[in-house]
């Protein structure tokens, strides 16, 4: 008997295309595998077992009655828990949300449900998506499925894991500084950054707003491509929502990268970067090569000052999001309290979890009287330098080329009692989400132990399609054995 969660999105939707298989028949083989292995992996909070069940039978009726349906209509999705879905928890992996239903629907989740995809269940990640690692979450460690004893990376690590298990064809996660992208690579998945604007962010639980950004995991470039379809698109609900044409970014799954002009930016190969990471994509650099691309290194010299900027713009914004959590409204409240002030103190310490505490303490000195100039104006000031600095770069180049994470997946425990350590796994990624620049994680190799790398590939503002042709090429050039 055929295992039918082996298969990616596109060739489910042919099965279903070919009356080769039914819905119903996809969301129980799910269900059943979810049941007998996320027990060990442990990807999902919730699991929607009967709201998908019933909306199968649905999309199934709406494809026996020859209604033409979208190519995602009928497939599972695993979603973040920091991304709204009305009638399902939505709880950010924290104690302060553990009980919260949420009364409406993200746009994103919405746009789903429109074009007929399952929401399975809402995924693990570190707690309000802040950490890289997974470890983080209120309620239990993710697990690598690649290797049990190391982490999925963060703070999308439930996303990656139920894709790289076969938990889920394709999920959706958060990236606000390497949370989609880092997970993919520890996977060994393809992962999606898009540009920040691109898709909307109403609905997505904040953590800094002015980095977050909703995008796409799958098995392979083209489901990557078929779901930014989906979410993609100006949404009068989110002021930041860029306007701009809708496209087919499905058109961009091209096989040919001949002419395409690659930059190598010297410093994301520096000190921290382990060997085998750096060999194997230098090996994918000759690859692009061999397949008519233009390569030559090149220099984005302000990335050194990007991780400092990014921690600083990102606690002090995290500061600002998290004060709604109050204990008063909605979430977690203490019921050791005498008077207004208890309940605020009490609610947010009983509530929060370490890491988040860290990060408004830290976000609150620096927007406090006396600091504020000195840290908060001045990382916005190297925030612009970034940015062009990112901009400089693309006048010469049509993509740049780096490794996702500097080393592979590391042993569950190994950093988390050392902040700095674990904020030293994002300095590859950071500086994609100041800049704003759309970027993807694609395998491109293993280390000695058998767990993935990723390399990792950089756009042009608002120009996702060179990014999928460039990953998409690679992906059909290079033997599946290899990555």
């Amino acid at each position: 008997m055929r295992d039918l969660t082996a298969y990616k999105a596109h060739e489910l939707n042919k099965m279903y295309q070919n009356k080769e298989v039914t819905v119903p028949e996809v969301i129980k083989a799910y269900i059943e595998k979810i049941k007998r292995d996320d027990g060990a992996i442990k990807a999902y909070i919730t699991l929607c077992e009967d709201s998908a069940l019933k909306r199968a039978e649905e999309i199934q009726a709406r494809f026996d009655a020859g209604e033409k349906m979208g190519p995602l209509a009928g497939i599972p999705i695993a979603v973040k828990d920091n991304i709204c879905t009305k009638g399902i928890k939505t709880t950010c992996a924290s104690k302060m949300l553990e009980n919260f239903i949420s009364p409406y629907d993200a746009t994103v989740t919405k746009k789903l449900d429109e074009e007929g995809l399952i929401i399975i269940g809402k995924t693990n990640m570190d707690e309000f998506a802040m950490g890289g690692s997974t470890e983080n979450s209120a309620f239990f460690k993710t697990h690598n499925p690649v290797n049990l004893n190391k982490v999925p990376g963060g703070s999308s690590g439930g996303s990656a894991a139920a894709v790289s298990g076969h938990l889920a064809p394709v999920s959706l996660g958060s990236d606000t500084g390497g949370s989609i992208r880092q997970p993919a690579a520890f996977c060994g998945v393809v992962g999606l950054k898009p540009t920040y604007g691109l898709v909307s962010r109403y609905g997505l639980v904040a953590f800094a707003s002015s980095l977050d950004q909703i995008g796409p995991i799958a098995n392979d470039v083209t489901d990557i491509a078929t779901l930014l379809n989906v979410i993609a698109g100006h949404d009068e609900m989110d002021s930041t929502s860029a306007n701009i044409e809708k496209k087919d970014y499905t058109l961009a799954l091209v096989n040919d990268v001949k002419g395409l002009r690659i930059g190598v930016p010297r410093e994301f190969f520096g000190e921290g970067v382990s060997e085998e990471v750096r060999e194997a994509v230098s090996k994918a650099v000759e690859q692009f090569r061999a397949l008519g691309a233009t390569v030559s290194e090149c220099s984005l010299p302000a990335t050194d000052y990007a991780l400092p900027a990014y921690y600083i713009i990102a606690c002090a914004e995290a500061s600002a999001n998290l004060g709604r959590f109050d204990g008063i409204r909605y979430g977690y409240r203490t019921k050791n309290y005498e008077n207004l002030q208890d309940i605020y103190r009490n609610s947010r310490s009983e509530g929060f979890g370490e890491e988040v505490k860290r990060r408004i303490i830290l976000g609150t000195y620096v927007l406090s009287s006396g600091y504020y100039d000195a840290y908060y104006k001045k990382a916005q000031k190297v925030r612009t330098i970034v940015k062009k600095g990112f901009d400089k770069a693309f006048e010469d180049y049509d993509i740049l080329l780096t490794p996702t994470a500097p080393t592979v997946a590391f042993d569950i425990g190994s950093k988390i009692n050392n902040p700095l350590e674990m904020y030293m796994t994002d300095i590859l990624t950071v500086s994609i989400n100041v800049a704003g620049v759309p970027a993807i994680s694609v395998p491109c190799g293993k280390d000695k132990e058998g767990m993935p790398i990723g390399m990792q590939l950089i756009g042009k503002h608002f120009n996702e399609e060179t990014v999928i042709r460039a990953a998409y090429t690679y992906e059909q050039n290079v033997k599946k054995e290899e990555v």
